[in-house]
């Protein structure tokens, strides 16, 4: 799924995402981990996996955060 950053604190590893549709959507360190990212500036284009039961993305956790390339 693709999604835009919102937000990242650098001290945390954390932030949150806009689903295309403006919902937000928060990552934990976790996440942004696994993606293997240095650094996340808001407005780049990401690809997010999600986990979690429920079809809403808002009620799902982001498991991976990487950039998204063409």
């Amino acid at each position: 799924m693709q999604a835009t950053a919102y937000t990242y604190d650098p001290e945390t590893r954390s932030g949150s995402v806009l689903l295309d549709d403006g919902t937000p959507v928060p990552f934990d360190a976790a996440a942004f981990d696994a993606g293997g990212l240095r650094l996340l500036r808001p407005g780049q284009r990401v690809r997010i996996e999600l986990d979690g039961p429920g079809t809403w993305a808002a009620d799902r956790r982001i498991t991976l955060i990487t950039l998204q390339t063409l």
